[in-house]
């Protein structure tokens, strides 16, 4: 199928853009991504129930307490409410939205983008992830969707917050990377239940002018929950923007061209009444932003992966380093930024909660070691890091804390920094009193990664995805089932997605 897109130039209202984009894309015919793209999409929303369904059976805080609180504010006219994960009960839709994602989000564990399209000059390189299905499904719910529909709705969302995150980089200005789906989630919510143009317009110029959250929700020596709800908090002040909006409040006008609003505030357009970019968005065929998104297959950020291939990679073609992890002398990790930053805060190496631990890289190759010496197994499914590897015994394990101990982390340089992000670039070294020096070469594109070829992928996922809902669920193959060929549910079948039992969840 031939790629046709649609260009949203930086001298025209890119908000009214989205809008238009948006409800044609949902309604024109002309509007046909490929089979390959309903079936990556399909993918990462499996993915991200096993994440969020493990969360809950898990207790984890800021699920539990969004989930409680949506609880609070039940519906009874079906009409008006849609249900929670693993639930009949209904409730208000940017409750049930907000509850979802934050249990998707939890584990840090779903998909992930880097705004990379070297084809088209976009390279900001924003980071984003695979949280937002949630606002699809609830307006699926209310609106009677069939899958194929409620699936297209997700590649919509993903095609706009993966095109923002081309061209525009929000960390380089301290802001959270959830804005951008923040504004693809009030554009793909409003145009699925019919709103106007001007409407989503309004919704639109809400979340930028009102609720931009800053990365400090990510700084500090041990992150809270925060860090790993703000995907969920700003999905649901998008939903409930598009609601106000749609009741007739009327937001900003125009406000990608905004001077006082983010994008020309930090960056200045080239020529007065421009936005800082153009937004090229797939109308049809194979490229969407979805396909150059990537998986995590475990418990942990992102920009370890590439450490992680490594250090496998050495494992697999060294089983003499199981031996004994005393001759292990040191290892050494050389990766680009902004990776550095992000996950070799010197605080991390002294993790005390789990969402600072799955920020750490230290502490998460560490652990893959002490499971390699403890198990004298390598490779990505037998070292998988689960939610047990970051409980409180798995954090203050002497093994672990002792080969923190051994672990050097460094900034590589310019020629890392220059292949980022195209790929991962890591590389890894082990000094051993036995074996000498060991050296895993540069890392690119670990397994996950959307330019890995290694064909593991569908394997690990499927490994993944059984380890994670078998914490929730007694039949983890029907749990499999229910989300998958999401194409062929009927609307009924997409009304009661969510009909289902979680282990030790009301």
């Amino acid at each position: 199928m031939l790629n046709t897109y649609v260009t949203l130039p930086r001298t025209e209202n890119q908000a009214r853009g989205l809008a238009q984009y948006a409800r044609d894309f949902l309604t024109d015919a002309a509007f046909q991504p490929g089979d390959r793209v309903y079936r990556m999409v399909e993918r990462f929303h499996v993915d991200s129930i096993a994440c969020g369904v493990s969360a809950l059976a898990c207790g984890t805080n800021a699920p539990r307490v969004l989930r409680s609180e949506a609880l609070d504010y039940s519906v009874s006219d079906t009409r008006r409410g849609v249900p929670l994960l693993g639930s009949r009960v209904r409730v208000a839709p940017e409750k049930a939205v907000v509850a979802n994602s934050s249990a998707v989000r939890e584990w840090d564990s779903n998909g992930t983008n880097f705004g990379y399209n070297p084809a088209r000059g976009h390279t900001r390189g924003e980071f984003g992830h695979n949280d937002f299905y949630p606002v699809a499904v609830a307006a699926a719910q209310l609106t009677g969707c069939d899958g194929r529909q409620t699936l297209r709705a997700m590649i919509l969302l993903d095609e706009i917050r993966g095109r923002l995150a081309e061209v525009y980089g929000l960390k380089e200005h301290k802001i959270d990377h959830v804005v951008h789906g923040a504004i693809a989630s009030a554009v793909t919510y409003g145009a699925m239940l019919g709103a106007s143009v001007d409407q989503i317009e309004s919704a639109i110029g809400l979340v930028v002018a009102h609720y931009i959250p800053f990365r400090a929700i990510r700084h500090g020596k041990q992150l809270s929950d925060s860090k790993g709800a703000s995907a969920a908090l700003s999905a649901e002040v998008a939903v409930l923007s598009m609601q106000r909006a749609m009741r007739g409040f009327v937001g900003p006008a125009d406000v990608f061209r905004n001077p006082e609003a983010i994008f020309c505030l930090f960056e200045k357009p080239a020529a007065k009444g421009e936005s800082p970019f153009d937004l090229v968005l797939g109308r049809s065929g194979d490229d969407f932003a979805v396909m150059g998104m990537h998986f995590k297959l475990g418990l942990y950020e992102h920009q370890s992966a590439g450490a992680i291939q490594g250090l496998i990679d050495l494992l697999t073609k060294h089983p003499q380093l199981f031996a004994d992890e005393k001759q292990l002398k040191q290892l050494r990790i050389d990766i680009y930024e902004p990776a550095f930053h992000i996950i070799g805060d010197p605080a991390k190496r002294d993790p005390r909660t789990r969402q600072s631990a799955d920020h750490s890289m230290v502490y998460i190759i560490a652990t893959l070691l002490r499971k390699a010496f403890e198990q004298r197994q390598a490779g990505w499914r037998e070292l998988m890091l689960m939610p047990a590897d970051y409980d409180d015994a798995a954090l203050a394990h002497p093994l672990t804390r002792s080969l923190i101990d051994r672990i050097a982390f460094r900034h590589g340089g310019h020629d890392y920094d220059a292949r980022y992000p195209d790929g991962i670039p890591t590389s890894l070294e082990i000094e051993h009193a036995q074996l000498g020096t060991l050296s895993s070469g540069l890392v690119m594109y670990p397994v996950g990664h959307a330019r890995n070829e290694s064909g593991m992928l569908d394997e690990l996922l499927a490994h993944k995805f059984k380890l994670l809902a078998g914490l929730a669920v007694d039949d983890v193959d029907g749990l499999y089932r229910r989300f998958t060929q999401l194409a062929d549910k009927s609307p009924a079948e997409i009304g009661n997605l969510y009909d289902f039992a979680i282990r030790g969840v009301a």
